[in-house]
C-alpha cells in the first residue's frame, strides 16, 4: 500500500507545468474545445455532440501524453498493473454495488421508456463515450489535481485527506455546468453526490496507487446511466435523487473514515 503524504517529488518548474496542464484539460473537458470548433459528425440517430466530445478526449489524451513525456517525465500517474488486482478485490465490489444502485435509480426514475434507439446509439452514447469520460476525468482530477494539492499540503499530517477532499469538491462543483438548467435541488443533489463519488475515487486511488482502478469504477458507475438512451427525459426524477444521493453520501463518509484511519495510524 502506498504511503500517505509521500507526495510527488518535483521542482517549481514541474509544478507550474502540471498546474497549466490540469487547467488546460479542465477547460477542454468542460467546453468541448477544440473539438467543438471543427467536429460535426452525423451518424444514425446518435447526437453529434457525442462524437465531438469523444474526439476532444483523444486530443486531450495526446496533448497530456506529449506534455508529460517531454516536460514532466518523472510525474507518476499510476497507469500500471501494481495494486490493480488487490484494489479490485477490496474496492471493486463496492464500486460495482454503487453502479448497480445507480442503474436501478435511473431505471425507476425514467420508466416507462418512450424511445427506441439503434444499437449504434446505445453503444456510443451509453458505453463508448463513458470510457473517454472515465479516463480523462480521472487523469486530470485524480492523477494531476489531487496530487498537486497533496504536494501543496505536503508538510501537513493530513495532506492526502485534504487533497482528496478538495479535489472531490472541485470535481463536484465542476458538474454544475451539466445541470445549470435544472431546479436548484437537482443542482445541489448533483454536486453532493459527485463530491461523495469523488471522495471514493480519490480514496481508492491513494490507497492503491493505481489510477486504472478509479477509472474502471468510474466507467462502471457512469455506464449505468444507460437507461437515458431509452428515454426522452434529460433531467433527474425525484425518486432517482432519493436513491442516489444517500448512497454517495454514505460512500463519501466511508472514504473519509478510511483515509482518516490511515492518518491516525501514521
Amino acid at each position: 500500500m502506498p504511503a500517505i503524504c509521500m507526495g510527488i517529488n518535483m521542482n517549481k518548474r514541474e509544478f507550474i507545468y502540471i498546474s497549466v496542464l490540469t487547467l488546460a484539460i479542465a477547460f477542454m473537458d468542460i467546453t468541448g474545445i477544440p473539438g467543438a470548433l471543427f467536429v460535426n459528425i452525423q451518424f444514425a440517430d446518435i447526437e453529434p455532440f457525442y462524437f465531438t466530445l469523444m474526439i476532444n478526449f483523444l486530443i486531450i489524451g495526446i496533448i497530456a501524453f506529449l506534455f508529460l513525456r517531454i516536460l514532466c517525465p518523472k510525474w507518476t500517474l499510476g497507469f500500471w498493473k501494481k495494486g490493480l488486482k488487490e484494489g479490485l478485490k477490496k474496492y471493486g465490489v463496492i464500486g460495482a454495488a454503487a453502479a448497480i444502485v445507480g442503474f436501478i435509480a435511473f431505471y425507476v426514475g425514467l420508466s416507462p421508456f418512450d424511445r427506441h434507439p439503434s444499437i449504434a446509439k446505445v453503444l456510443v452514447e451509453g458505453v463508448i463515450y463513458y470510457v473517454g469520460v472515465a479516463i480523462i476525468e480521472e487523469l486530470y482530477v485524480r492523477g494531476l489535481l489531487l496530487n498537486l494539492i497533496e504536494k501543496i499540503f505536503a508538510k501537513s499530517k493530513n495532506c492526502t485527506l485534504t487533497a482528496v477532499i478538495l479535489s472531490s469538491v472541485i470535481f463536484g462543483v465542476g458538474h454544475i455546468f451539466g445541470v445549470l438548467n435544472q431546479p436548484l435541488p437537482v443542482i445541489v443533489s448533483k454536486v453532493v453526490w459527485t463530491v461523495g463519488m469523488g471522495m471514493f475515487f480519490g480514496m481508492v486511488y491513494k490507497k492503491t496507487g493505481n489510477l486504472w482502478l478509479p477509472i474502471i469504477i468510474h466507467f462502471l458507475i457512469n455506464v449505468c446511466a444507460l437507461p437515458y438512451c431509452f428515454s426522452s427525459i434529460n433531467g433527474y426524477a425525484d425518486l432517482t435523487l432519493y436513491i442516489i444521493v444517500p448512497v454517495y453520501i454514505i460512500l463519501g463518509i466511508y472514504s473519509f473514515m478510511e483515509l482518516k484511519k490511515e492518518v491516525q495510524i501514521l
